[in-house]
């Protein structure tokens, strides 16, 4: 499959009508069309149903839009990174989730493009297993993760700072007028956790038990839809203090007692070629460790 098809038929996706397509790539209708049409012979498949005005993706062409995006994605940066070794330019790309340390992080970021104006950036948040199959595809130069780190797997370097976690909760909530939350305190209550492998881990931990006995009604990615949820008084959310701003709210964030603290990494494949770009940032990156 050629990159320059795989681009015709993400023009097609991203305007709908083979016509629009063509107009955009400035090629005939029926040269498009045919080209369409053998990459479909080549693949096999049928990657999209022609209506009277638009198309409709079928499961495989859905599945190859998606793919395609990250493809010419990978492209474009790993272009733009070889373009140049004199100078410090390129992308650097990074993950991570939901946490205050991320401000750590865009300080170094300022101060690199303060000094190489031409270094892009790209930022991908999700969590920490989204963001672990991004750094082993070669999507994402960089990851910030809380420990533990695979050390036969990934290089880190861990930041001065640690995530607390705690319970967000709406304020008519009775937990809500309590200076800190113990674990026998939220055994009975509905409660939202993260999805990502790691945190049932930290959390059973905290618990000193399994924490199948809890009352977890639903599991969140990202934490801003699980907060209104919270508004809402729905459930309460086990989560890490500062994502959510809860001034001028009714949601009200409880740290834990004892304190379960995460430590953060950034962290990246072994063996990583990076671009100069990414280079500068990793050199940065551990002057300030």
């Amino acid at each position: 499959m050629e990159l320059r098809v795989l681009n015709y038929f993400l023009t097609v996706v991203r305007e709908k009508t083979i016509s629009k397509a063509a107009e955009a790539l400035h090629l005939s209708q029926p040269t498009l069309s045919k080209q369409l049409k053998e990459l479909e012979e080549e693949l096999g498949v049928t990657l999209f149903t022609r209506g009277n005005r638009t198309i409709t993706l079928t499961e495989e062409g859905i599945y190859l839009a998606n793919k395609g995006k990250e493809i010419l994605s990978l492209v474009d940066s790993t272009t733009a990174n070889l373009m140049s070794e004199e100078v410090i330019s390129g992308e650097i790309s990074i993950g991570g989730g939901e946490t205050q340390a991320f401000e750590f992080v865009a300080i170094l970021l300022h101060e690199l493009r303060e000094k190489y104006s031409d270094i892009k950036l790209k930022l991908y948040s999700g969590n920490a297993d989204d963001v672990l199959d991004k750094i082993d595809q070669g999507l994402l130069d960089f990851g910030l993760v809380i420990d533990p780190v695979e050390k036969q797997k990934y290089e880190y370097l861990r930041l001065p700072l640690a995530d607390h976690w705690g319970v967000l909760i709406n304020n008519s909530h009775p937990l809500a007028e309590k200076k800190t939350i113990a674990p026998e305190d939220i055994v009975d209550i509905p409660l939202l956790i993260s999805s990502q492998s790691s945190v049932d881990n930290q959390l059973a931990e905290w618990f000193g038990e399994n924490i199948e006995h809890l009352t977890i009604v639903g599991t969140y990615n990202l934490l801003y839809n699980a907060s209104l949820l919270v508004k809402q008084n729905v459930a309460s959310a086990l989560c890490i203090d500062g994502i959510i701003p809860t001034a001028n709210t009714n949601l009200v964030f409880v740290p834990f007692a004892p304190p379960l603290t995460a430590n953060i990494n950034i962290i990246w494949k072994k063996n990583q070629i990076f671009s100069n770009a990414s280079k500068a940032f990793l050199q940065l990156l551990s002057k300030k460790e």
